[in-house]
């Protein structure tokens, strides 16, 4: 296979500031078609890259001259695209969060399996220089024993960054979204502290509330806008997960992990990125470049290491699995806020 070659199915925001402007680049894919329930937005896509607009779903996903798709559809569709996919011998590049159950989650999982065909998810926050960076250092035990770790992921909400931008957007509608900032947001963290940390979440107590947000009637909308979290590891570090669409001013996408030597703080400082502070009062900061924002985009890595795992015969790095088990967190941290109870993350298939 000289070039992979590629179909999206949606339009939407990711794609065109991530997976086509990305792949673009790459001189091993190819991108041959999109489709999107409202067509301008394909044939918009379509006409700056160069690419076929199908007229459906089936048509895209049924086309021999594509190799992978990109699902980066509302939530609420990844599912059942992604096991179509599947079955008509696809790669699927799958956006976050992976479904909106551990039952669909499986399944996605398990259809790619008897295909032969990789499953990724879009975990784009494990590829930024800060966090790369952080994951060198603490495994060569900078801070000693981790301990405790606090995580903030929020921002002023999708509604200003969505192609359906307003207060009618599918991500404040509980059937196409499913869950709200802790899916969008919350979710992020859910894959990178294990990823981090080297242990999965194993246990979530979680306040999750809609507080602010409200929809194109002026009511409060479907799903969450804030979520605090405290969550235990396999290893029994435990620590704070804070997802909202509440944080107008300034984005914050900053942790903060503890160890016995000493605690290392990523992002919050614009140039200095990384920094390290020892018991003993001995400091290093590290430029590394900077993290994402929705306000300043950087190259995710993401599209380029889903066409190098499929051309060069690699397991993604990012997989199902992980997928599953960060929605597993999600899922914990909101029946934990339903029954206000401590609840099990469900790492396993069911």
């Amino acid at each position: 296979m000289e070039q992979l070659r590629i179909g999206f199915l949606a339009a939407g925001s990711i794609i065109i500031h991530r997976h086509a402007l990305e792949l673009a680049q790459n001189p091993d894919a190819k991108l041959i078609m999109v489709y999107d329930p409202i067509r301008e937005r394909a044939e918009k896509l379509a006409k700056t890259y160069g690419m076929k607009v199908a007229a459906s779903e089936k048509e895209l996903i049924n086309n021999p001259d594509i190799d992978a798709v990109i699902v980066a559809t509302p939530n609420s569709e990844h599912a059942r695209l992604c096991i179509a996919a599947f079955e008509a011998g696809k790669h699927v590049l799958c956006e976050k969060p992976m479904a909106t159950s551990l039952e669909d989650a499986a399944a996605m999982i398990r259809a790619g399996e008897k295909a032969g065909k990789i499953l990724m998810i879009g975990h784009n926050q494990c590829l930024m220089a800060p966090h790369l960076k952080a994951k060198q250092l603490l495994k060569e035990g900078c801070i000693g024993e981790i301990l405790s770790f606090r995580s903030s992921f929020g921002h002023g909400g999708p509604e200003t960054w969505s192609q359906d931008n307003g207060p009618h957007t599918w991500f404040f509608k509980k059937d196409k979204a499913f869950v709200g900032s802790m899916g969008d947001l919350g979710v992020h963290k859910a894959y990178l502290l294990p990823w981090l940390l080297g242990s999965d979440f194993v246990e979530a107590g979680a306040f999750i509330d809609t507080k602010a947000k409200r929809n194109e009637k002026g009511e409060l909308i479907s799903v969450d806008d804030n979520a605090v979290c405290i969550l235990r590891m396999a290893n029994g570090v435990t620590g704070q997960l804070t997802a909202s669409w509440t944080y107008g001013a300034r984005e914050d996408n900053v942790t903060v992990i503890y160890g016995t030597k000493g605690q290392m703080t990523l992002g919050a400082d614009p140039e200095y990125q990384v920094e390290v502070l020892l018991n003993n009062g001995e400091q290093a900061r590290y430029k590394v470049g900077a993290m994402a924002t929705n306000v300043t985009q950087v190259k995710s890595g993401i599209p380029d290491l889903f066409v190098d795992c499929i051309l060069d015969e690699m397991p993604p790095p990012f997989d199902g699995m992980k997928g599953y088990k960060a929605l597993a967190t999600v899922i914990a941290c909101m029946e934990s806020a339903a029954s206000k109870k401590i609840c099990a993350v469900r790492n396993e298939l069911p």
